[in-house]
């Protein structure tokens, strides 16, 4: 099967957080982009000779609505070309040439168990697209536990996204593990927050079950450590779902 190219164009960008961008990328040739939440994108760029090298794979933030528009959520990393290339180059008008989408991280084509959506940084934006799809399509779904890790609390990505989403979505929750912050006053924020890493919280919210299902996004250390710890905590591998960055 020939993979599909799709020209895009950059229409918007926003300073998410000091290091994190907000990109919005356009198909002028397409009414709608069909893709399911959870899925990515993989963008030729500029930043080397060599087809491979140039290749970087980003998931869709948003949801898949009859839209052509699609949100990329993006860390910028010390010596990454790519990166470098988006925050520093690339500007509101500019072309990214991509494919897909692509990707397995997915929702269950019927949600029958609780969900634990465990993450660190930009690994929430495929988390943020399902639960976007799961609000405007009113999909039945059980408890939905996302669990975000940071190092401050000027790193929460979509902060004011998921305070809302707790107060007006049944049965969601959102605990937040700030892992360099000392000083918090948990009576300031509006959702649960904490000292530490992801891996506190949902050590000391789980005990094995057979109705959960643990969806894991971030770099591979902190993906590899939970996968270890809810093994060890007595999760079977079939109940964990893992996408790594990086």
């Amino acid at each position: 099967m020939a993979t599909t190219w799709y020209d895009g164009e950059v229409t918007e960008i926003i300073d998410e957080t000091p290091t994190t961008k907000r990109f919005w990328v356009k198909i002028p040739d397409l009414d709608r982009f069909d893709f399911q939440p959870g899925q990515f994108v993989t963008m030729d760029l500029p930043i080397h000779e060599k087809r491979l090298q140039r290749w970087r794979s980003y998931s869709i933030a948003n949801s898949p609505t009859e839209t052509n528009t699609l949100e990329f959520c993006i860390v910028k990393l010390a010596g990454g070309l790519a990166t470098q290339y988006l925050f520093d180059e690339i500007r509101t008008g500019s072309a990214i040439r991509f494919k897909g989408p692509n990707g397995v991280f997915t929702l269950p084509s019927t949600i029958e168990k609780d969900l634990v959506m465990i993450c660190t940084g930009t690994g929430v934006a495929p988390f943020r697209s399902m639960l976007q799809h799961l609000q405007h399509t009113g999909k039945s779904h059980c408890n939905i536990h996302l669990i975000f890790g940071t190092r401050f609390s000027e790193g929460i990505l979509y902060r004011k996204e998921f305070e809302t989403l707790q107060k007006t979505m049944p049965g969601f929750h959102f605990s937040v593990a700030l892992s360099k912050e000392e000083s918090i006053a948990p009576e300031e924020f509006e959702f649960e927050i904490k000292s530490g890493y992801v891996h506190q919280l949902y050590q000391s919210a789980y005990a094995p079950r057979e109705d959960v299902l643990f969806y894991l996004c971030g770099w591979q250390n902190m993906v590899d450590e939970a996968v270890l710890n809810l093994q060890n905590m007595g999760f079977q591998k079939s109940h964990l779902i893992t996408e790594l960055y990086g």
